[in-house]
């Protein structure tokens, strides 16, 4: 009977001792992704600053330029989904592109309560011919020493949190001001 009581004590003590370790890495990882969060911000809008962007309107820019979207563009709300973002936290970013002649936003023509936000002429020429080499420079400094295998493995594990972190999203309760 004392054997098995000891067994039990030595699988509690390790299973206590594991969680400790995995809570301890989970800290580490989401503080370190905090941390890369911040300093891609930072970096990534000094990489095309002289342009005029942050990496937000970075993000919308190549959001709306990809196949599909360059020329039929995308609703506002479709745009805030894709890119995992409030309506309200796109909504200065929006403006400040139209504001600088790199996007218009118009009525969609299916549903007149809704906006469709393309890309001007100024906006195709500034992604594709003036920002592209200044970002591929920044993503290759970005990642200096990462190997293929390295940014495959990334990518991967990314994705998955990605999928967690839409799981724990969709759990939530839907908030008004979204």
């Amino acid at each position: 009977m004392d054997q098995s009581r000891s067994n039990k004590s030595a699988k509690t003590t390790i299973e206590n001792a594991s969680h400790a370790a995995r809570v301890e890495m989970a800290n580490r990882i989401f503080f370190r992704l905090y941390q890369c969060a911040n300093l891609l911000h930072k970096t990534g809008t000094r990489a095309v600053e002289d342009e005029g962007l942050t990496t937000q309107q970075w993000a919308v820019l190549g959001a709306l330029s990809r196949p599909g979207t360059i020329t039929q563009g995308m609703a506002v709300g479709e745009l805030a989904r894709y890119l995992m973002v409030s309506r309200q936290n796109l909504s200065g970013v929006l403006a400040r592109l139209e504001r600088d002649g790199r996007l218009r936003s118009l009525p969609d023509g299916d549903d007149r309560r809704s906006r469709r936000v393309t890309l001007t002429a100024e906006g195709r020429r500034l992604w594709q011919i003036d920002v592209q080499a200044r970002i591929q420079a920044y993503y290759e400094q970005a990642l200096d020493g990462f190997s293929l295998n390295d940014m495959t493995h990334t990518l991967h594990y990314l994705l998955r949190m990605l999928e967690n972190f839409k799981t724990l999203e969709a759990a939530r309760p839907d908030d008004a001001s979204e």
